[in-house]
């Protein structure tokens, strides 16, 4: 995956990071360039430091510290040369680049009336290297799914940063978009009309409004596009079944998902939460809940063995779980949904 971001790195950055070991890079997640400060790396859901030698360390004393002119030189190739044409990115904090990698900005924000407007002196960096698995949902789906209206039932999903629910929600529009014969048993059902809200481009990744990323071919996608208006434009003129949607919080977003689920479209989406009580206490996420807008509420939690997912149906029953990777990683009620690289590295799968 490094082989996707590396054109944009400073040539003494990139090499120094395709000298690393191929399992590292196969497993890479984000790399973290700071002005002056050490060069940082995370996979397999942990972190390290890389010294000039290439090793890498858990401490930070030593490590590469990328210079001004390095810094200076990625700015400009994520912009294009050009920030002016970047001034919404700027303002939002990231830049979303081709193949869906999203690169977070650090820096001095500009104020106008008291609103931020953009970065300047951007000095730090955080490059999130989007993957494609498919497949990520195949022991998900088929506990949500409503085998009376033959579809999904409208899902909410819960996890804080890095757990794995874009992945997730990429391969859920998949799935349903190319429907299913008899691979979720029990449940059989024609392609479905789904549509895409993708705000920051990550979920399929367009390129001048076409995916990158394998979603379906009954999909359509409002790139770009804040996801309240997008979802209101989709159910306005493509007539989806089931609407998808990252990272929704805001009051406006409530309304379209409420909006959404009136007209008979399931939603599913995904929010930063720890929990369901941790979602609780984001007001607008809680009226949505206690509300019973979405049949199902589905916790991720990352582990050494893998994802572990637990589902929490309408009235707050659990829904019970397969036994799932075993050991103090488990979390209670927990099943497990995918293995991370470093397990199934043990297991011996690709």
């Amino acid at each position: 995956m490094l082989s996707h971001v590396s054109h944009l790195l400073p040539l003494e950055l990139k090499r120094l990071l395709e000298d690393l070991p191929a399992e590292v890079k196969g497993s890479l997640e984000e790399i973290r360039i700071r002005e002056n400060r050490p060069l940082e790396i995370a996979y397999r859901g942990g972190f390290r430091f890389i010294a000039p030698d290439g090793s890498l360390k858990l401490h930070a004393e030593g490590a590469v510290r990328p210079t001004p002119e390095q810094c200076r030189k990625l700015l400009e190739r994520i912009t294009n040369y050009s920030l002016y044409a970047m001034e919404e990115e700027l303002r939002r904090g990231y830049i979303t680049v081709s193949g869906g990698h999203r690169i977070g900005l650090a820096g001095r924000t500009i104020l106008d009336g008291g609103m931020v407007r953009g970065i300047r002196d951007i000095g730090g960096f955080n490059i999130r290297i989007a993957r494609e698995v498919i497949g990520a949902a195949s022991h998900l789906l088929p506990k949500l799914m409503d085998s009376g209206k033959g579809t999904i039932g409208s899902t909410l999903i819960l996890a804080p940063p890095q757990q794995g629910k874009t992945t997730l929600v990429r391969d859920v529009a998949r799935s349903l978009s190319y429907g299913c014969s008899g691979v979720l048993e029990p449940f059989s059902f024609l392609g479905k009309k789904v549509g895409i809200v993708d705000e920051r481009s990550e979920i399929a990744a367009c390129v001048r409004g076409i995916p990158t990323f394998d979603i379906g071919p009954r999909t359509d996608v409002m790139d770009a596009c804040p996801k309240a208006e997008g979802m209101m434009m989709l159910l306005r003129s493509m007539s989806p079944e089931v609407l998808i949607a990252d990272e929704i919080g805001r009051p406006e977003d409530a309304d379209a998902i409420r909006e959404a689920s009136h007209a008979g479209v399931s939603v599913v989406a995904t929010a930063h939460a720890y929990d369901v009580q941790d979602a609780k206490g984001r007001p607008e996420l809680a009226k949505l809940i206690e509300s019973g807008t979405f049949t199902h509420l589905v916790e991720l939690r990352r582990t050494a063995d893998g994802i572990m997912h637990r589902i929490t149906n309408a009235g707050g029953v659990l829904s019970s779980q397969p036994s799932g990777a075993k050991g103090r990683d488990q979390p209670q009620g927990f099943g497990l949904l995918g293995l991370t690289a470093a397990a199934r590295s043990r297991a011996g799968e690709p």
